[in-house]
């Protein structure tokens, strides 16, 4: 797995860096004969999917850690990594839009 550390060490490189990947896959889709509006829907559309399964992935919580901060949840992340995900999000959700950008002119859609 390539580490992603480098483009998650600011905010400004993460959003840089989720822009970037994100405008590849929308590019991409518009290659494979969609409308820039309906690439953005779709790709938001997974996007939006692919978060919600891979936010609990590798997740610790404080509980299982033994730090649980005074008036938190025990199973509240411990270091939930929100840029490190999102960005693994962006990468997961180029390959899958990707793939469903191009069986649309199998389904006649």
């Amino acid at each position: 797995m390539m580490p992603v550390g480098w483009a998650a060490r600011s905010l400004l490189t993460t959003i840089l860096a989720v822009v970037a990947l994100a405008g590849l896959g929308i590019y991409a889709g518009v290659l494979l004969k969609l409308t820039v509006t309906g690439a953005l829907g779709l790709y938001f559309v997974v996007w939006w999917t692919i978060v919600f399964a891979i936010l609990p992935v590798r997740m610790r919580t404080q509980a299982e850690i033994g730090e649980v901060t005074a008036g938190t949840e025990p199973g509240a992340p411990a270091d939930p990594a929100l840029r490190e995900r999102a960005i693994w999000t962006t990468i997961a959700a180029d390959v899958v839009f990707v793939l469903v950008a191009a069986l649309f002119p199998l389904a006649g859609l």
